[in-house]
C-alpha cells in the first residue's frame, strides 16, 4: 500500500528514509493523476521494501508543492537519501516508470 506524504511527515518519510522514495505530486482533479493512479499502486507493492512509494496531493500540501516548484501534475520525484534523483513529468507507462525507478537502484 501507497504512503501519503504531508507536511507533518514529508522530511522523516521521504528525505529520512533509509531507501529510495518516489513520490508522486497529483491533485483529486486531474485526469493524467488519475491514470496514474493504479499504476503507481502497483508499483508500491512490486518494490514494497525496497522503494517507498506514495502520493503527495499539491492541493492539500500546498507548502510542499512550492518547495519543490511543482508546476505541471503530474510530477513523480524519485529521492534518495534525502537528494532528488530524478523528476518526471507527466503520465507515463508502468514500464518507463519502473526504468527510472531502476536506475536509482
Amino acid at each position: 500500500m501507497e504512503h501519503r506524504f504531508t507536511t507533518a511527515n514529508f522530511d522523516g518519510e521521504v528525505l529520512g528514509a533509509d531507501i529510495p522514495v518516489l513520490v508522486d505530486f497529483y491533485a483529486d482533479w486531474c485526469g493524467p493523476c488519475k491514470m496514474m493512479a493504479p499504476i503507481v499502486e502497483e508499483l508500491s507493492q512490486e518494490y514494497e521494501g525496497r522503494v517507498r512509494i506514495g502520493k503527495c496531493n499539491i492541493d492539500e500540501e500546498e507548502e510542499i508543492a512550492a518547495r519543490y516548484r511543482i508546476m505541471s501534475i503530474p510530477t513523480m520525484k524519485i529521492f534518495v537519501k534525502g537528494e532528488e534523483k530524478a523528476s518526471l513529468v507527466g503520465a507515463m507507462s508502468k514500464d518507463a516508470l519502473k526504468e527510472q525507478i531502476e536506475r536509482v537502484l
